[in-house]
């Protein structure tokens, strides 16, 4: 290690700038994040610089470099395009022991300008000591994606309870052991999801020995998307890598259950029409059960939890026995099935409206709201209504839908396997039958279909491997 990290407060403290381009830009917007004091001198400014300079968040005096300008500053930076002024102000700098910093200079500067992960208070700095700054930002991009964006929030309600845990613990060694426990349990997980008070009291009720708080299990409600697991989001994939047991339906593709914790329980739920493993009723009180065992528990749907995803029945459940939760979204079918098909939902000159239908209800009939599907200038997305699709495009045609309207179907979308049906509203059942389509579908009818053909961008791999398929014979 050639240079010391280290953190430097510069809050109200003059640092000086010397050059007014985009790059002076840059770092000044990073020295305002830290509050300093900027003195900034150049001949001109471009149009960022000007408008904090109006803003009064910079002071900003228009002239050329001068050694005086450096007097009482704490830090400097050079960032011109003119290596003799950078040279003047780096040798100016040492000689008053200021610590300067040229950019993209490294032998002239006394300290570097790190790459910055922020979440404050913490902030965690990489540098490659001037060697290559483009791979310590492509590791900052790393980082940004493991660190959840709420653990600034951690640091602060940890601060909050400081003074109570040191006077709860008397040793380093109790206290460590009691942030540890806490650090790694279900109440970082409430302040990561936005319950902040239900954090708090859960703390005070573990320095208060309320041994209840300390064995309470949690269930999060993910949704894990169409099925291509590159979908997931950062929360969703963090959650699926910390739960004890994972209870899953059978839309969840094989690829996004392979990022399961692998030592999770699994428990498997899965649906089909007419064809429950377990009744929605008793996976209500299945979550809660393994919940009240102290257990960290990974309700994983296809999908979106709350479109089509029976999320709000379970947390109903959840809520009655006083079981803490999460509910992290997913990207719907409807969304991620589309855009892989190359078929906008939505299109100015085609659709201005988009409905969401579940394709039979919860008594098993197909008695949809068809004047609402049947209306012009919208596009009909229908989840789950491959058994009942001639059914659905009969009655369509016969509220007034164009017999030659545009329709796909689209079978396990955004995944390897895709495979995509187009037709018109008249033909669409028997050529989806003739193809052998077998669930989990999407049906899209509007004039959007036409764009497909245009549009199509994702080319599913023709030897692809069902790995579902392989686990089930």
């Amino acid at each position: 290690m050639q240079a010391l990290p280290i953190f430097m407060n510069i809050t109200n403290r003059r640092c000086v700038v010397i050059g007014g381009g985009e790059v002076a830009s840059r770092k000044v917007a990073m020295l305002l994040k830290a509050n300093a004091a900027i003195s900034l001198y150049s001949p001109d400014l471009c149009h960022e610089l000007q408008a904090l300079a109006e803003a009064k968040q910079i002071t900003y005096i228009k002239a050329n470099f001068d050694t005086s300008q450096l007097t009482d500053a704490c830090l400097v930076i050079a960032a011109t395009d003119i290596e003799a002024v950078n040279i003047a102000v780096s040798n100016a700098a040492k000689v008053q022991n200021i610590p300067v910093n040229v950019v993209d200079s490294p032998a002239l500067c006394t300290f570097t300008m790190a790459s910055i992960v922020e979440r404050s208070p913490i902030v965690i700095a990489i540098s490659s000591e001037g060697n290559a700054p483009v791979l310590a930002r492509y590791i900052r991009t790393k980082i940004e994606t493991m660190l959840p964006t709420g653990y600034g929030k951690i640091a602060g309600i940890a601060g909050e309870f400081r003074d109570k845990v040191k006077a709860k613990f008397a040793t380093t060694q109790q206290r460590r052991i009691f942030w540890e426990g806490v650090l790694q349990g279900p109440i970082v997980e409430r302040i990561l999801s936005g319950q902040e008070a239900a954090a708090r009291k859960s703390l005070d009720a573990l320095l208060s020995d309320n041994a209840e708080a300390t064995h309470h299990g949690e269930v999060y409600l993910v949704g894990g998307g169409p099925g291509d697991p590159d979908l997931l989001t950062f929360r969703a994939l963090r959650l699926m890598q910390q739960c004890d047991v994972c209870v899953y339906d059978k839309l969840v593709s094989p690829e996004v259950m392979e990022l399961v914790r692998r030592d999770a329980e699994l428990i498997y739920v899965g649906k089909s029409r007419d064809q429950h493993t377990l009744p929605q009723e008793e996976i209500n009180d299945l979550l809660a059960k393994l919940a009240l065992q102290g257990k960290r528990v990974l309700r994983l749907k296809g999908g979106d939890p709350f479109i089509f995803g029976r999320g709000g029945e379970e947390i109903e459940t959840l809520m009655e026995h006083g079981v803490p939760f999460q509910v992290v979204p997913g990207i719907t079918a409807a969304n991620g099935v589309s855009s892989y098909a190359g078929i906008p939902l939505t299109h100015r000159d085609y659709a201005q409206a988009c409905l969401f239908i579940t394709g039979h209800l919860k008594n098993g009939t197909i008695d949809l709201d068809w004047v609402a599907m049947s209306r012009p200038r919208q596009t009909v997305v229908i989840y789950m209504g491959l058994v009942g699709l001639a059914q659905i495009c009969q009655q369509l045609i016969a509220h007034g839908v164009p017999s030659d309207m545009p329709c796909a179907v689209i079978q396990q979308g955004t995944t390897q396997r895709q495979r995509v049906v187009t037709a018109t509203l008249l033909d669409l059942a028997e050529k989806v039958a003739e193809a052998g389509m077998k669930p989990p579908c999407l049906t899209i009818i509007g004039e959007v279909v036409k764009l497909r053909e245009k549009l199509n961008w994702f080319e599913p791999s023709a030897n692809a491997v069902n790995l579902k398929d392989i686990a089930d014979e």
